[in-house]
């Protein structure tokens, strides 16, 4: 039996089918299969506070549409979700929000911090007390998307970071994460 050229999938399957005498399959590196099946199946959690969120609406909406990259349930319950997304700033009375919605989140768990004031405190930071340096002071943070606010398109980009750090299997530990610079002029 022959397989029609426009029916195969554009990923390529992470394991190796092997034939068996009975007819049945065997997989191997199931790490890999697991791996794969949970990069293309994550479903955020959304926690906007500021003009980011607006970005991050626009980004599930029509024109940039997320689901195409396997984010199409936004979940509004963290025992739901695998990833939650930090889109604007967080002041001293919300990090305690934002530790317990990610303490409630089922493990593996991941986190994208997207825009100026989720990184570093944005321009709020400055002439403030209340405003959080970070939301790395609160949880640990596997994404930054910089900018204020970052476009729909840099959300999509890490996402699919975070896929591609997932599909790899590393842990949170294994991968150095770099944070933006902030330019404090």
């Amino acid at each position: 039996m022959e397989v029609n050229p426009a029916i195969q999938q554009v990923e390529r399957f992470p394991g190796q089918v092997h034939s068996t005498p009975g007819g049945g399959i065997v997989v191997s590196t199931i790490n890999e299969v697991i791996n794969w099946a949970r990069s293309n199946s994550l479903w955020p959690l959304v926690f906007g506070t500021s003009c980011c969120a607006i970005e991050m609406m626009s980004t599930a909406g029509a024109k940039y549409d997320w689901s195409r990259f396997g984010f199409e349930v936004a979940r509004a319950t963290p025992r739901q979700a695998d990833v939650i997304i930090i889109a604007g700033t967080i002041v001293n009375k919300m990090a305690p929000v934002l530790k317990r919605l990610y303490d409630q989140m089922a493990d593996p768990k991941y986190v994208i911090a997207m825009g100026a004031c989720a990184t570093s405190g944005g321009p709020f930071f400055y002439n403030t007390y209340s405003v959080v340096k970070g939301a790395d002071h609160v949880i640990p943070v596997d994404v930054y998307i910089a900018g204020c606010p970052p476009r729909p398109e840099a959300l999509i980009h890490a996402l699919i970071t975070l896929q591609e750090k997932i599909r790899s299997g590393a842990t949170r530990e294994q991968i150095k994460i770099e944070k933006p610079e902030v330019n404090k002029s």
